[in-house]
């Protein structure tokens, strides 16, 4: 560490924000400050150290630091030109850095040079903000804490806000924090464990408080009751996809799903359309959530048909009351409106939908929302529920410095927001497959008979916002229907097919089975069937179009020796992309086919015998089989599993999208295989 306030200063950090209890995720930040030597001059200098724009508590390191001369800092005060100019300070800030590197300063530097204590924390735990959008905060705050805590009434995030914690902070030396009103908390100490200790003292005591004063149901009766959890499930995986298209109208969007109990019983009651409506407080809480959710009034068990349309009503309803309240607030200097799609819907009796940019981002936004239903218990259950106005949520949402900061956010990637299904991921092309879709943006469900393969291959590529695993066989109905409600309820849908899963057997037309034959056909022709087949009706269902992949073969078009069985199986897969691409073009649904041919390293097939039985068909040795094929195609060159999965790429990412019922050849130049 640089410095030894700092270690302190990220320990301290990093524990607050393990704890959902006390500040909830990129919320709050956390400074020190502490003397150095200035590398100029020699002399020793005060400065601040203090978590950065973008970062998380949670997981902060010393690069997420803002590093500021405290002395520049605070001469700002002398030169601050009012509210009214008050987005000018954040910029000011850079010209009080203490050197290179670092994280850019947030608009809470302030709240954090200007007070004086060494160390000061800035969270939004429920029980703290449930006080602080409370109608009665400030007599609560003084009931419970009396002059140890005081009261700030609501003010944006700013160099403002500082300068009113500071004087707070001077004139009452025997206060160790403030709450912040229908903000969050902040507190200060003489040392990091000080400091740390007394943000716990506040939590514990605003808690405390509300257990043991709070009413009982503060949201009403109980009037819709949770379905059975089958009946649940199965109900979210018919809705996910309708409310996905219906959330994605502006931009595609990945989902998250809940039924955690705070988010049933919450949604169950009888006032939550009323307190739903008020939407969340925290500033933290609207950006992710948006002002207020969506709110389905229907019964829980009611026909689907009638659900989804009445879904389409309350989505078309919820658009116009979004664009009504940008125009009520706009002048001429806002941003654009952003889009007016929703970004939680509740569901009495199933539970929550989120929606973001990507799965993190939705499911933060899920997080977020029950920080926001636990606060309105909290202020429900001893006040009443008042969140800042409207106008204020406004001036925050399309603030120019949250603007600046989501231009400041990469590019995303040609897939992100996209949702891949890839049967056989386990390993070989199906394995290659599913590590492009992902480095490209993709959230992936990795689909193998091999349960504990695919588990493998979606550990490699990230966490379960990033990919997660199921164990299914595609010749089974039952297994393939469980495998896209699978993707559906981690996700929120499905957007890209690969039809991977093959196995092949090399015998001649006299030594092939029925069972042989049935084998290759229900894996690969009747495989691809059922996967296209459920994968379609979720992609028709969203109304976002889509794309179905076959890895088919070379051998769909050429007649080789001692494969009847395999290569008629790859012509119906070949034929499948013809016929579906026929189908589902209205759909917007792209079918497209791949053709490889000679992947032998790292292919499950061939290291299951395949590739034993066709080196004995050419009389080679195995382990030069690879070699053998590269050696009889034009380019004299080996496929490899990453080749194929290129190919995917190439007709998913986005260039070719005005092409359908396409077989690309992956087989390094084979003549007799060209299409004609």
């Amino acid at each position: 560490m640089s410095h030894p306030a700092v270690s302190d200063l990220l320990a301290r950090s990093n524990r607050l924000g393990a704890d959902p209890r006390t500040t909830n995720y990129a919320g709050g930040n956390t400074s020190a400050k502490g003397a150095a030597t200035d590398p100029v001059t020699g002399a020793p200098t005060e400065l601040l150290w203090v978590k950065g724009s973008g970062g998380d508590l949670g997981t902060l390191t010393e690069s997420g630091l803002a590093v500021l001369r405290l002395d520049r800092l605070r001469a700002l005060a002398t030169v601050y030109p009012g509210v009214d100019r008050e987005d000018e300070m954040v910029a000011a800030f850079d010209y009080c850095l203490h050197g290179r590197g670092g994280a850019a300063p947030s608009i809470d530097t302030a709240m954090h040079g200007l007070v004086e204590a060494a160390h000061v924390d800035h969270l939004h735990p429920d029980a703290g903000i449930a006080l602080a959008a409370a109608a009665d905060g400030p007599a609560l705050t003084k009931e419970i804490f009396g002059d140890r805590v005081l009261w700030i009434p609501w003010r944006r995030p700013g160099f403002r806000l500082g300068l009113d914690i500071a004087a707070v902070q001077r004139a009452n030396p025997q206060a160790i924090g403030v709450i912040l009103g229908g903000h969050g908390i902040t507190a200060w100490g003489a040392t990091s464990d000080e400091c740390e200790s007394r943000s716990l003292e506040i939590i514990q005591a605003a808690t405390a408080y509300l257990a043991e004063h709070g009413r009982p149901e503060p949201f009403g009766a109980l009037v819709h009751r949770p379905l059975e959890e089958a009946a649940r499930h199965q109900r979210a995986a018919e809705l996910f996809p309708i409310v996905r298209g219906l959330a994605s109208t502006d931009r595609p969007q990945v989902g998250h799903y809940t039924d955690a109990g705070v988010v049933l019983d919450f949604v169950g009651r009888e006032r939550m359309p009323e307190l739903a409506a008020l939407g969340t407080s925290c500033p933290d809480h609207f950006l992710r959530t948006k002002v207020k959710p969506l709110v389905l009034d229907t019964a829980p068990d009611a026909p689907l048909a009638e659900v989804e349309a009445r879904l389409k009503e309350l989505h078309a309803a919820y658009r116009d009351d979004y664009r009504a309240y940008y125009e009520r607030h706009a002048d001429r200097e806002s941003p654009a409106m952003r889009g007016a799609d929703p970004a939680i819907v509740l569901v009495p009796g199933v539970g929550m939908f989120s929606f973001g940019a990507g799965k993190q981002t939705a499911r933060v936004a899920g997080e977020f929302y029950v920080n926001a239903i636990n606060v309105m218990s909290g202020a429900e259950s001893v006040s009443a529920y008042v969140p800042i106005d409207e106008s204020e949520k406004f001036r925050i949402e399309y603030w120019a410095l949250e603007e600046a900061k989501l231009r400041r956010m990469p590019e995303p990637k040609p897939l992100a927001s996209r949702i891949a299904l890839v049967t056989g991921g386990g390993s070989g092309i199906g394995r290659a497959v599913a590590q492009r879709l992902a480095a490209e943006g993709a959230c992936v469900v990795v689909a193998d008979r091999d349960a504990s393969a695919a588990a493998q291959v979606a550990g490699e590529l990230g966490s379960a916002d990033v990919a997660v695993a199921v164990e299914s066989d595609v010749t089974s109905e039952a297994d393939v229907a469980g495998a896209v409600r699978r993707a559906v309820l981690a996700f929120g849908g499905v957007d890209l097919v690969v039809n991977n899963a093959g196995l092949s057997i090399s015998k001649s037309l006299l030594e092939t089975t029925e069972a042989d034959w049935d084998l290759q056909h229900d894996v690969m022709a009747k495989g691809s069937f059922l996967v296209s087949r459920a994968a379609a009706r979720v992609m028709i269902a969203q109304g976002m179009g889509g794309d179905i992949v076959y890895i088919s073969s070379k051998n769909s078009l050429f007649a080789g020796p001692n494969n009847v069985a395999y290569g008629a199986a790859k012509a119906d897969q070949a034929h499948q992309v013809r016929l579906l691409a026929a189908e589902l073009g209205e759909h917007g649904v792209r079918v497209n086919g791949i053709n490889p041919d000679g992947v032998v390293r790292g292919s499950g097939i061939f290291a299951g015998g395949w590739g034993a039985q066709r080196a004995a068909v050419y009389g080679v040795h195995q382990e030069r089989l690879g070699e053998f094929y590269a050696q009889r195609t034009l380019l004299k060159r080996e496929v490899l599993p990453e080749h194929v999965a290129n190919a995917v790429f190439v007709l998913t990412g986005g260039e070719l999208s005005h092409t359908t019922g396409l077989h690309i050849p992956v087989d390094a130049g084979v003549a007799a295989a060209f299409l004609r």
